[in-house]
Parts: structure tokens; C-alpha cells; sequence
């Protein structure tokens, strides 16, 4: 992989801004001999050539177009550039940190010791991974840790996002499914409030060939008022004035009924569902047909 290209041009053969045009304009050939690395020199040098502070404004763009093909710097750090060649003093580098910087107090060896650290320990959080290089500096008196135990925890973050720890130490975790409940099937919450009925049926079981009756019980949640019919079929016809009497008999406004997720062993055991729809339309309550969350209607 490719990682850079270092550009060395002789300029010796560009004397006049002629010449320059014609390099800009791909009809003059060069030969490439100048050292990225001597940039600052090369820019000094050529506005010095050109004595670039006495050219016109159209013979100055030719010299910034020039210098930006040829030192690859933009356009606006090029014009400060030139500004600074045209000034007495030295075009040099004068990259320093601020006065409110902060000196650097880790070094590159504690990074290393940092990714040895993750590795063994499977990149645990920074709080914890900050408790045990703080305990291998004091209680073990590893030397590796001294700088690394005084460190902060958003601090450790930043040495974990650097080039030197993700060459030694990188990481891929597989997507985690999340469950989302968007049907919780769980049993209304009667709030301490009575009118809630847990219904359920229970076969008496068949004799002879012949057809047992079928027990419905029906337990308010709250104050456990109980009650009992005995039904013939588990249809319609039979289950209508049988639900009817059951449910009048209790003493308090009913807000919802609940049977479970146990079905009799014949699937035509099952009441119509316009039997349920009846009977909550009735008494004011809402259906529970299964055991999901429902919200209750008003008592009319």
C-alpha cells in the first residue's frame, strides 16, 4: 500500500513567469528533484525569484498557482506562507503548542502497556481497568505502571482511540439481539381494585362412552369472590344463560375477565368468541382471551 509520495522538483529551469504558465499549462517539461521536506525553502526561494511583492495581481495567482501544484498546500495556508517569505526573517516551521497546553505525560511504551494490560484482562471498563493498573504500580510495584496508575478514566479512553493501541489491541464484537416486548402476554394489573375475574373450565372427564359436564370457575384477583356453574357443551347455546347467571352473581361492577393459555384437549371445546364479546358488552368489561396486558373499560 501506497502510504505517500515524495515530490522532488529542479525549478532551476523556470526563470520567467513564462515558463511558469507553460508548466501550469502542461507544455514545458521538468524534472522532479526537490525534497518534500524542503517546502519552506522551496516557496522562500521562489518568491524571492520572482520578486513576488512587485507583481501585478494577475502575475502574482500564476506564482500561488505554481507553488499550490507543486508544495500540495491549500490555498489559504499558501497565501500566509508567501506573506511570511516575502517578510525578512527565515520561512521556517514554527509549530509549537499553545501556552495553555498541557504537556504530554504518557508516553508510547505506556500505551503498549496499556493494550498488554486490555489483552489479558478482556478490555474491561475504565474504571476497573484504572483499579488495577493503580494496584500493580502500589501493591506489586510493577515500574510499567507508574504513569498509567495517576491517569483518569476519559484520559484512558484517549490512549485506547490511538494509533499505537489499535495496531497492538483492536477489538470486533458480534450484534447483540435485544428483545423488544412489543406483546407482553401477562395478566391485567387490577390495582387493588375487585372486578377483575380469572376464568377458567375443567372437564369432569367422560364415563361409558358418555360426555362428562364441564366446571367454570370464575375468582375475582382482589377479594377472591368465587364462583362455580356447570355447563353441559362448551358452545353458544349451552355457555350463554350459563356466563349470564355466573356473572350476576357477584357483587361489585366487573371490569375485565382473564382465562389462561390452557386449552382443553378438543379444539371444539372452545366457545364461540362472540360469546366473550357478548358478555363484556353487557357487564362494561374488557376480554382477556390470553395472557397479555389489556386496558379496562369504564364501568356504563
Amino acid at each position: 500500500m501506497m502510504r505517500g509520495m515524495v515530490i522532488d522538483m529542479n525549478d532551476e529551469q523556470l526563470r520567467t513567469l513564462a515558463d511558469l504558465q507553460g508548466f501550469l499549462n502542461g507544455t514545458v517539461a521538468m524534472d522532479f528533484a526537490v525534497a518534500a521536506g524542503e517546502r519552506y525553502g522551496f516557496i522562500a526561494r521562489t518568491v524571492r525569484r520572482f520578486g513576488y511583492g512587485r507583481l501585478k495581481r494577475g502575475e502574482k495567482a500564476v506564482v500561488l498557482r505554481f507553488l499550490e501544484r507543486v508544495s500540495g498546500y491549500s490555498r489559504p495556508q499558501l497565501t500566509r506562507l508567501v506573506k511570511r517569505g516575502c517578510e525578512r526573517p527565515k520561512l521556517a516551521k514554527r509549530y509549537r503548542g499553545s501556552r495553555t497546553s498541557f504537556a504530554r505525560t504518557d508516553t508510547d511504551a505506556d500505551v503498549l502497556v496499556l493494550a498488554h494490560t486490555d489483552t489479558l484482562h478482556g478490555t474491561l471498563s475504565g474504571l476497573a481497568t484504572k483499579k488495577l493498573m493503580k494496584r500493580a504500580y502500589g501493591v506489586f510495584g510493577d515500574a510499567r505502571y507508574e504513569r498509567l496508575a495517576t491517569i483518569s478514566v476519559a484520559h484512558l479512553y484517549n490512549l485506547r482511540s490511538r494509533a499505537g493501541y489499535q495496531r497492538q489491541r483492536r477489538v470486533w464484537t458480534k450484534t447483540r439481539p435485544t428483545t423488544v416486548p412489543i406483546g407482553e402476554r401477562r395478566a391485567p394489573s387490577p390495582n387493588n381494585r375487585p372486578g377483575y375475574l380469572r376464568v377458567d373450565s375443567v372437564h369432569q372427564g367422560d364415563q361409558d362412552g358418555l360426555k362428562g359436564v364441564y366446571h367454570i370457575n370464575a375468582v375475582d384477583r382482589v377479594t377472591q369472590y368465587e364462583g362455580v356453574a356447570t355447563c353441559e357443551r362448551i358452545s353458544e347455546a349451552y355457555l350463554m344463560p350459563v356466563l349470564e347467571e355466573l356473572l350476576l352473581s357477584f357483587p361489585f361492577t366487573l371490569l375485565g375477565f382473564h382465562s389462561d393459555n390452557v386449552l382443553p384437549a378438543e379444539s371444539n371445546q372452545y366457545p364461540d368468541p362472540s360469546v366473550s364479546v357478548h358478555l363484556a358488552d353487557q357487564h362494561g368489561a374488557c376480554v382477556c382471551a390470553s395472557n397479555h396486558q389489556c386496558t379496562p373499560r369504564l364501568p356504563r
